[in-house]
């Protein structure tokens, strides 16, 4: 089974508050209808969270964000 992990989230987003923060927005957001970015059978904080670490969901200021080489995959959401 792939996992998630904030330490994924980090290489983003180095502010664990800033992290929390984008991560409940995009929770709230699922819950007024929103679809998600990214393919996910799991629970919406842990969709949100693999949103981020894929670098689908960015903060308003885009100083806080780290772009990562073309490389770098987030595993794929397996059974």
């Amino acid at each position: 089974m792939a996992r998630i992990t904030v330490e994924d989230c980090q290489r983003r987003v180095d502010n664990r508050f800033l992290l929390v923060q984008m991560a409940i927005k995009r929770v709230r957001q699922y819950r007024q209808g929103y679809e998600p970015l990214v393919a996910s059978r799991n629970k919406e904080a842990v969709t949100a969270l693999r949103e981020i670490a894929a670098g689908k969901v960015m903060p308003d200021d885009e100083a806080l964000y780290t772009v990562l080489p073309e490389d770098h995959t987030v595993p794929a959401d397996e059974d």
